[in-house]
């Protein structure tokens, strides 16, 4: 893909719809319009769950602790390839066993210097194995945690993880649960 395509948002009605597209970094401002994201849970062979902390540099909640990964896919990008694209770019590892947990996940939070987050953001839940090489312009640092942890956090002080984070995880453990149980 050219470097044009390569960092496009998908724009959504508000049926979310695709409307068209638009260049990521003049999209997110003060009045963002809604638009297609993913976010992605990774787990170990032991059940822990992967945190990434944004980096400092990031224009929205930097240096706050998040979910592993997080992505807009491109115009014409199936979403599982966008998944698997951002977890190599950001993580430098592949990732396994991919599924799709919530589909119908969306949020608008604002963050401290005004800029709004206003998407519809599937969220996917897979397995990684081997050493991680993040990207510094992405990822600051990185923590395994246990997923009781991580929903203790969520519950407790969901102000220490990014918004759409505190949001995502007790509807995942919900919906995990539900599909144990199953």
């Amino acid at each position: 893909m050219n470097a044009d395509i390569d960092d496009l948002v998908v724009l959504l009605d508000e049926h979310d719809r695709p409307i068209g597209h638009a260049d990521r970094t003049a999209v997110h401002t003060r009045d963002t319009p809604r638009h297609l994201a993913f976010s992605c849970y990774l787990f170990d062979d032991t059940g822990r769950v992967l945190l990434t902390r944004r980096a400092l540099t990031k224009a929205t909640w930097p240096g706050v602790w998040t979910n592993s990964c997080c992505g807009h896919p491109r115009p014409g990008e199936a979403a599982e390839t966008a998944v698997r694209r951002r977890v190599s770019q950001e993580l430098g590892v592949p990732v396994d066993d991919l599924n799709l947990v919530l589909p119908d996940f969306g949020y608008r939070a604002v963050d401290a210097s005004g800029i709004v987050e206003n998407e519809t953001c599937p969220v996917w839940v897979g397995r990684i194995r081997g050493p991680l090489t993040p990207d510094p312009a992405e990822v600051c640092e990185t923590a395994w945690v246990s997923w009781g942890d991580l929903i203790r956090v969520a519950d407790t002080v969901p102000a220490l993880l990014s918004p759409w984070c505190a949001l995502q995880v007790p509807l995942l453990e919900d919906a995990m649960r539900k599909a144990g149980a199953a």
